[in-house]
C-alpha cells in the first residue's frame, strides 16, 4: 500500500478531512483469485491471483494497460462472468450471478432509443427485482431527472440528446434502483475532454448527495486521481496487483486541485507504474494503447 502525504485545498477551499480509504467494512473484495479463457488458440490467461478489498464508501478505480483484464475484474463483481480460480464475493458471499444490488454502468451508453429519458429512467423500477409504486416510481424518476439535469428533457428521445446527457440518463437508471455497489467500465471514454470533465464533476456531486461505493474501469491517471479514494495498478495481461495507492485529497474535490504539486507528483507516480506495464506488453508482442 503506497501513500503520500496528506495534501489539502488551496487556502480558498474550507479544510476536510481525507477519506479514510480502506476503513469502513468490507463491500466487495477478490480472494486469490484467477481467470482463464479458453479459445481457439490454447488457454488466455486474463487475471492471476488477484487479492483486494473494496469498502463501503471506497472510490476505487482499478488502471493499467488495455487488455490487461481490468473489465474482466468488473465483469466478475457483475457477476457476468464467473473466475476460474479464486472467490469474488459481496457482503461476505460468493458473487453467483448478476443482482440489483451491484448497478453497472458502460462505456457505451446502453440507453433504450424506443423510451423517453423518464421511462429510461423508470426501466429497473418495473422488473421483480426493485418494483415500486407508480407513485414511489414517478418520485424517483423527478428526484434524478432534477439531480442530473434532465428534468427539460424527460419527454425526449436518446436520439435528441448529446453523448454526455446520454451518459447522464444511464447513471440515473443505475441509481434509480438504489444499487449498494456502482460499477463503471470507462463510462466517460467516448466523451469529448470537456464533456468529460463536466460528468466527473457531475458525478462527484451525485456521489456526495446519495452516497455510493464505487469501482471504476479508466485509463485516464487524471480522471482516477481526480474521483477515487484509491487506486489499484494492475499489470500487464494477466492482471496482478502492481500497487494499491491511497489518494489523500479531500473531498468534495474541485477542478483547482489538479494544480497542486501533489496532484502531479501522484500523477507521474502512476503514469510510471502504468507505463513500465506498457512497455513489458510491447515486449511480450502485444498492441495496446494508454492515455492519462
Amino acid at each position: 500500500m503506497t501513500s503520500l502525504p496528506d495534501i489539502s485545498h488551496p487556502a480558498k477551499e474550507p479544510r476536510q478531512e481525507a477519506v479514510p480509504a480502506g476503513l469502513g467494512p468490507v463491500l466487495a473484495g477478490f480472494d486469490h483469485v484467477s481467470m482463464v479463457f479458453q479459445t481457439p488458440n490454447g488457454p488466455l490467461e486474463s487475471v492471476d491471483d488477484v487479492t483486494y478489498d473494496i469498502r463501503e464508501g471506497d472510490f476505487v478505480s482499478v488502471i493499467g494497460p488495455s487488455g490487461c483484464g481490468k473489465t474482466t475484474m468488473m465483469n466478475m463483481l457483475a457477476g457476468f462472468q464467473k473466475p476460474t480460480a479464486g472467490t469474488v464475493t459481496f457482503e461476505d458471499k460468493p458473487i453467483v450471478g448478476p443482482g440489483p444490488e451491484r448497478g453497472v454502468i458502460f462505456q457505451e451508453y446502453g440507453v433504450f432509443p424506443w423510451l423517453t429519458v423518464k421511462d429510461n429512467i423508470a426501466f429497473g423500477l418495473g422488473l421483480h427485482a426493485s418494483r415500486v409504486s407508480a407513485k414511489e416510481r414517478n418520485d424517483i424518476c423527478d428526484h434524478y431527472l432534477e439531480l442530473m439535469g434532465l428534468a427539460d428533457f424527460a419527454n425526449s428521445y436518446p436520439k435528441h440528446l448529446s453523448g454526455g446527457m446520454r451518459q447522464r440518463v444511464a447513471i440515473a437508471r443505475a441509481y434509480a434502483v438504489k444499487p449498494k455497489f456502482l460499477l463503471m467500465d470507462e463510462p466517460f471514454g467516448a466523451l469529448d475532454a470537456q464533456t468529460r470533465s463536466n460528468m466527473q464533476d457531475l458525478l462527484l456531486r451525485v456521489l456526495a448527495s446519495e452516497g455510493k461505493t464505487v469501482l471504476l474501469i479508466t485509463h485516464s491517471v487524471d480522471e482516477a486521481i481526480y474521483l477515487s479514494s484509491r487506486i489499484v495498478v494492475v499489470t500487464a495481461r494477466p492482471a496482478r496487483i502492481k500497487e494499491i495507492i491511497d489518494v489523500k485529497f479531500p473531498y468534495p474535490r474541485h477542478e483547482d486541485i489538479r494544480e497542486l504539486p501533489g496532484f502531479g507528483e501522484l500523477r507521474r507516480m502512476i503514469r510510471e507504474l502504468v507505463t513500465s506495464e506498457y512497455r513489458v506488453q510491447q515486449a511480450q508482442g502485444r498492441t495496446a494503447a494508454f492515455s492519462g
